[in-house]
């Protein structure tokens, strides 16, 4: 299993003090810490400190750092500083700008912050790391994002850095690292913004990629980073003293390579490796102009209109509107580059372009603003607000009484003078401009029109009164503004804000991501603010697909004033998900004909499926949104197909069912006998729903018969079905879908339907709707189609099939074949309740479920390609990551009597996976090599876990699904 890590974030003072009022979610398993109010300590000295901090608040005063070190690994994302290019989000720092849900993808909250979507991938990094790896560095003003497969495995290194590949103009602003043309991986030599003559002069010789702020150290590393910033780096951190400031991408960077540009003994002496983030997206959040542009191609990454719906048909303007009640009527070309956010904004207001307004209080305010204007409202204490008002590209730097120090996008000096001002009437002229008190706090009473007109007008009316009320009022400079924000209120009104805009949004659903967002999160916050429901969706937005959504976010509403109206709107998104399916198969009647002479047997047999990577993809209605990839394997056990179906006429016009592993039999003489196939304890509910889905029901006949019995006449005589499953109950090998599939192969032959695999799939996956037990359509197509194989799908309700062949030869190969080995647990687990639990978040689009299933899927993709190389090592970290995974989505998957099994295994283990849902039934082991696998075997099998667990052999089925007749 991956290791946990732990997630430190450097936040601004004012943050570290109210991060659990203002985000208690994150709170839960985030720890915030501040650098010291008085002296900024830089990437380097702040990693040290917040290590310092960690490990004081986190462990017990007798464990040495080291020793904390080396528990789980810590991920330290930096997001305090001034930022003063992005005034409005200081006091709280960047990592908290609130971000819009994409447009192009499902299960974004209503309210995320930037440190949510960092989260996942700094997550997975980390999990992909190296042991040596025990801290990982992310920058907190820059979002990540890889649009290709599964991550590979990080290398072992003192210091793993990773980059993008770009041109040299986009280079110059960042670190860039130049690696060895033989070997990518091997740093030559790190610069800080390098000029582009000089990238090209060294890409001669050399690669380049920009460093993209994210860092993995190991303890060495981490120890000589703490002794460097003056601080202990064994037992007691805080033996060395307090942390000095250092840098770490412009001072401790410039040591690192083979060529270090500054050489020095005891950190050239670190290992480096580096690691281009495959297909890697880099997003920076560093200034106001960023935050719009960023999001700008956030939002228009995905141009395919297939995907985007309704509300995706146009691209994305460069407006953001959020948590904010906003009546101005916006116009594309006249209002670029706009950010609102947390504001009231009426349509009195006459906005341009290139604004920031944030936390703009409810107001009745007629003000007309110049481009390029930003205004950002900070409450202070109880009951006044701070008005700060700049420019989009002010810097916020430089001496107040210099000429060229901007505000407003101006001289700073030139606005005081258009006032009546003189310098000195703000302070000392040499005084920083963040430093200098320029900004009225006052209560939202005394706030006028007029007043904040003359503020930031370009061309102010001369006015006395106003000069004075300037003069006389509590001002502030930027620098205090962001340490004495009360936080609370800032983000009380945020939360007032978006209970105002959410029922806006969902009145327009048809047009809105309202029916994408993360809807559980949504229901929280209508059960909390007590909002209204939305009304239900109109008859022209009535796609299935949104009523199945909009049920299940009622029945979450609803979950915590009426149980039991919450479990019907529950049971109705079941429903229309159930007819959807169903209903499909029942648009294409079929009538059965007999095609087997009176003394004829068909006989179906069928391998079971092993999973190797991707399940969960392939559930609806995850597939019909997303697709699915799922790569799995037919198998025969023991020598055998393990599923066999028979069929045969009988004389008598009835329905003849038996299990010849349960003993038990059932007959069947009228329609209403098929029906009820919900009730799936009874042992026949698969083979009642076959019989009907192969056009013995009116529903799948057309209803050309009055009766059964009329419609066994006509057939020729009634049919005698017989089923064996070997292999035991909840399995994890999909036998109950493989003997649905296999009895529905067996009819269509014997009755002339003429069904290739697909038809079958497809009858498969409506036959377990019927039976409410859902599922998937891996297990079917896993069994149907011979060995080894990538099973891919497109979004939509038509789910059929790509399929791309694997090499069988990686299975059969001897030393692989040996290290791999099947064992029952002999503990019994039943899908259909980790289903429902699993598909139930799918409904409402629980982001953190999505991104484990995309991951699941993208896993799908690292498997195939390891076992087309015949990559052994590969395949394993396939299978460790897919048995993660597996566990990150429920958390019933691994029982304790499955782990004390793999426990059992020790480090003759590479990887394994419970197969199917988990719980219980087939775990899949994979061995180091041969000789640990019959260790391993050796083991389990003189000291079972119970009276059932064993190995069962399996080979790799060369057919998979076979009818043949008599």
């Amino acid at each position: 299993m991956n290791e946990e890590s732990e997630i430190l974030v450097s936040v601004p003072p004012a943050m570290a003090l109210a991060f659990s009022d203002c985000e208690p979610h994150l709170a839960e398993d985030i720890h915030a810490f501040s650098d010291p109010e008085s002296l900024p300590l830089g990437s380097g000295g702040g990693t040290a400190h917040v290590l310092a901090r960690g490990w004081e608040k986190l462990s017990d005063p007798s464990t040495p750092f080291t020793q904390w070190l080396q528990a789980s690994r810590k991920i330290i994302i930096h997001g305090g500083g001034q930022s003063r290019r992005l005034p409005s989000y200081a006091p709280a720092g960047k990592l908290f700008i609130p971000i819009p849900a994409f447009r192009w993808t499902r299960g974004h909250r209503v309210d995320q912050n930037l440190l949510e979507l960092q989260r996942p991938l700094l997550e997975a990094l980390a999990s992909h790391a190296d042991p040596i790896s025990r801290v990982l560095i992310a920058s907190g003003d820059v979002l990540l994002r890889t649009s290709g497969n599964a991550l590979p495995p990080l290398p072992s290194a003192d210091v793993v850095m990773l980059g993008l590949w770009t041109r040299p103009e986009e280079a110059q602003d960042f670190g860039v690292m130049f690696c060895d043309r033989q070997d990518p991986g091997r740093l030559i030599c790190f610069e800080q913004k390098p000029t582009p003559d000089r990238i090209r002069e060294l890409a001669r010789d050399y690669l380049f990629m920009i460093d993209v702020g994210v860092w993995l150290l190991s303890e060495k590393a981490v120890r000589c980073l703490m002794r460097r910033s003056g601080m202990g780096d064994d037992g007691n951190p805080f033996d060395g003293g307090e942390t000095s400031p250092y840098e770490l991408y412009g001072s401790w960077a410039l040591h690192l390579g083979d060529e270090a540009i500054e050489p020095d003994d005891e950190i050239s002496d670190l290992s480096v490796s580096v690691v281009p983030i495959p297909e890697g997206e880099f997003y920076h959040f560093g200034t106001s102009r960023d935050v719009i542009r960023s999001l700008y191609r956030l939002q228009n990454l995905v141009v395919d209109q297939t995907r985007l719906g309704a509300q995706g048909v146009q691209p994305h303007p460069r407006q953001f509107v959020q948590n904010a009640v906003f009546d101005f009527p916006l116009r594309q070309e006249e209002n670029h580059t706009l950010w609102i956010e947390n504001s009231t904004i009426s349509s009195d207001w006459s906005l341009a372009s290139q604004h920031v307004l944030t936390g703009i209080p409810d107001n009745d305010w007629d003000i007309a603003l110049d481009a390029g204007t930003c205004l950002d409202f900070v409450p202070i204490r109880e009951d006044s607000f701070a008005i700060r008002f700049y420019g989009m590209d002010d810097p916020f730097r430089g001496p107040l009484g210099n000429p060229a120090t901007l505000w407003l996008g101006k001289s700073a000096c030139a606005w005081l003078e258009a006032r009546g001002l003189a310098v000195s009437d703000v302070g000392d002229p040499d005084e920083d401009i963040q430093q200098a008190r320029l900004f009225p706090i006052l209560k939202r009473e005394e706030i006028s029109s007029e007043w904040i007109q003359w503020l930031v007008s370009s061309e102010p009316i001369q006015s006395e009164a106003l000069r004075s009320q300037w003069l006389k009022a509590e001002r502030e400079s930027s620098a205090v503004l962001n340490s004495s924000a009360n936080l609370q209120r800032l983000y009380a009104q945020r939360r007032s804000r978006l209970a105002q805009s959410l029922p806006r949004m969902a009145e327009n659903a048809a047009r809105s991501m309202f029916y994408k967002l993360d809807l559980a999160n949504t229901a929280a916050i209508y059960a909390s603010q007590e909002l209204e429901l939305p009304p239900a969706p109109s008859a022209s937005q009535a796609e299935p697909l949104i009523e199945m959504h909009d049920r299940m976010f009622r029945a979450a509403v609803m979950r915590s004033k009426d149980e039991k109206q919450a479990d019907a709107l529950e049971a109705e998104a079941f429903t229309i998900l159930r007819e959807t399916v169903v209903g499909r198969v029942a648009q294409t009647p079929v009538t059965p004909s007999c095609q087997l002479l009176e003394d004829q047997i068909v006989w179906g047999r069928c391998p079971v499926r092993l999973d190797i990577a991707g399940g969960w993809t392939d559930t609806p209605p995850y597939c019909y949104e997303f697709g699915g990839r799922v790569v799995n394997v037919a198998v025969d056990m023991n020598g055998q197909p393990p599923i066999q179906v028979f069929a045969r006429l009988s004389e008598k016009p009835e329905l003849v069912i038996r299990s010849i592993d349960q003993g038990l039999e059932e007959r069947i003489s009228d329609y209403d006998g098929l029906e009820h196939y919900e009730h799936l304890a009874s042992g026949f509910a698969v083979a009642r729903a076959a019989f009907a889905l192969s056009g013995f029901h009116p529903r799948f006949n057309g209803g050309q018969f009055s009766s059964l019995r009329e419609q066994l006449e006509a057939f020729g005589g009634g049919i005698e079905l017989s089923m064996l499953a070997a292999v035991p109950k909840g399995s994890g090998l999909g036998a109950s879908s493989i003997l649905s599939a296999s009895i529905l192969g067996t009819l269509a032959d014997m009755s002339g339907l003429s069904w290739d695999h697909y038809e079958i799939m497809g009858r498969t996956t409506a036959l377990e709707q019927l039976l409410t037990s859902g599922g998937g359509w891996q297990d079917q197509i896993g069994g149907l189609l011979y060995g080894a194989k990538l099973i891919e799908t497109r979004p939509g309700l038509n789910q059929s099939p790509t399929i791309r062949w694997l090499p069988n030869r990686f299975f059969t190969n001897p030393e692989n074949r040996a290290s791999l080995l099947l064992y029952y647990t002999g503990v019994t687990r039943v899908a259909h309740s980790i289903l429902g639990e699993i598909v139930r978040g799918i409904f409402l689009n629980s982001g953190k479920q999505l991104d484990i299933i995309r991951d699941l899927g993208r896993n799908a993709d690292f498997a195939y390609d390891a076992i087309q190389q015949d990559d052994f090592h590969g395949f394993a970290e396939a299978i460790r990551r897919n048995w993660a995974l597996n566990q990150a989505l429920d958390s019933g998957t691994n029982v304790p009597e499955v782990q004390a099994v793999i426990d059992q295994c020790g480090s003759d283990l590479a990887a394994c996976k419970l197969l199917g849902a988990g719980g219980g039934g087939y775990l899949l082991i994979v061995a180091h090599d041969p000789d640990a696998a019959q260790r391993l075997q050796t083991r389990l099998e003189q000291s079972p876990q119970n009276a059932r667990a064993r190995f069962v052999d399996f080979s790799i089925s060369e057919t998979g699904l076979q009818t043949t007749r008599s």
